[in-house]
This record gives structure tokens, C-alpha cells and sequence, in this order.
């Protein structure tokens, strides 16, 4: 198996001499860019398996790359900000990332997401191996990462969010609650706040257009967490 490269786009030098020497003592190689367009040129040359990407950054910065890169890429991409606000997040999230880690931030949690992130990339999840979901105007391949709304829209989710669907739809009507959804799709190794997964539902119905208030497709659970609420169709 050939060695995951993992590109570093920060404008902060000591942050990137930082996060580098954690990814390579973990076996990545790493490559780094010191601004928003070096960054957009190293996913194009570089070809990257991972990106982590600072929003902060003078000129360009990471909410617009983010966005420019999920014009052309599906790289796994981890945000990196001192903004820890909910809509940040959310416009994140939105724009496409697979995680958002706010500063100052342990090296090592980042390294942890990182290989999470990546053993997500690398296929569908075990359970869903060879079977499409099938459900009342939503069907999803787990083999070939897709999602289609009634008769032929395709949904877009990023990696992260195709990964939560098929979680939640693999067992329609259980309960799951955030933590036993972060162990499913973030991994047991996942350190940081539950209410990640708020943000990724909300993300999700959106894609879906589902509708929080008269849910079709994941309900909520009050106090709980989430459920798939539609019935699979032969």
C-alpha cells in the first residue's frame, strides 16, 4: 500500500511545522501550502488523499477554496479555524468539509481525525458492502457512494455525510443516539464535541430536503439522538 499523502494549507508556519511532524511520525507523507491559491494548485499537482485547510487566511480564504476544490474534487478535506461558531460550522459543512477541528487543537486529535477521515475514504462501510437501500423516493448505493432523490435526482453529500446516511438507513426506525452515531461513522477514536452530529444532520436533510418540522427521511429523537423513518421498498 502506497503512502497517503496529506496536503497542508495554513498561512501559519509554525502550525503547519506542527501538524507535519505528527502526520509523518503517523507514516503520512505531507506537502504544504502557505495560502489559498499555492493550496488550490497543490490539490490539482500533488493529488492529495486529504486536505486540511485553515479558514483564516488572508486573500482566499478556506470557505472559498473549500468550495473551488468541490467544484472539480472529492479529497476529504478538514477545516481548520479559530471561528468556533455554530453557523461557521454549518457553512462548512455545506461548502463540503468532512470535519472541522476549531484552534488551539491537540496535533494528536487532528492526527486521529485524519486516519478516521481516511479509513472512511477508502470504501463503504462493512455492513453496507453489495446491497442498495432501497426506500419510498430515495435510493442508496453504498458500492458506488451515490444517493438519488425520487426518479433521478442525484444528491450530493460529502463523504462524511453519505457515511451518516447509510448508518442511519442500514437499520431504518432504531434508535441511534450521537454517541453510537459517532463510534458508527466517526470511529471509536473520535475526540471532540457530540453536537458534531446536529451539524451533520442538519447538512444532510438539506441535501435531502427533508424538512426538520415533518421529517420524510431522519427524525429526531428528543433528548436521544436520530432515526431513519422511512420503510425500505423491495
Amino acid at each position: 500500500m502506497s503512502t497517503q499523502r496529506i496536503l497542508i494549507v495554513d498561512d501559519e508556519p509554525k502550525i503547519r511545522m506542527t501538524v507535519r511532524g505528527y502526520l509523518e511520525a503517523d507514516g503520512f507523507e505531507v506537502v504544504e501550502a502557505q495560502d489559498g491559491p499555492s493550496g488550490l494548485s497543490a490539490v490539482v499537482t500533488g493529488q492529495p488523499d486529504l486536505v486540511v485547510l485553515d479558514v483564516m487566511m488572508p486573500g482566499l480564504d478556506g470557505f472559498a477554496v473549500l468550495r473551488r476544490i468541490r467544484a472539480t474534487s472529492k479529497v476529504p478535506v478538514i477545516l481548520l479555524t479559530a471561528r468556533a461558531e455554530e453557523v461557521d460550522r454549518v457553512i462548512g459543512f455545506t461548502a463540503g468539509s468532512d470535519d472541522y477541528v476549531t484552534k488551539p487543537f491537540s496535533p494528536r486529535e487532528l492526527a486521529l481525525r485524519v486516519r478516521a477521515i481516511l479509513r472512511r475514504a477508502d470504501g463503504p462501510p462493512e455492513a453496507a458492502e453489495d446491497r442498495i437501500l432501497r426506500f419510498d423516493g430515495l435510493v442508496i448505493d453504498p458500492d458506488t457512494r451515490t444517493v438519488t432523490a425520487g426518479t433521478d435526482r442525484t444528491v450530493e453529500l460529502s463523504a462524511l455525510d453519505f457515511d451518516l446516511l447509510v448508518a442511519l438507513a442500514g437499520t431504518p426506525g432504531r434508535v441511534f443516539t450521537r454517541r453510537g452515531l459517532i463510534e458508527h461513522v466517526w470511529g471509536r477514536d473520535f475526540f471532540g464535541d457530540e453536537r458534531v452530529v446536529d451539524v451533520h444532520i442538519r447538512t444532510l436533510r438539506r441535501a435531502l430536503g427533508d424538512d426538520a418540522s415533518a421529517p420524510r427521511f431522519v427524525g429526531t429523537v428528543r433528548a436521544i439522538g436520530y432515526r431513519f423513518l422511512a420503510r425500505p421498498v423491495a
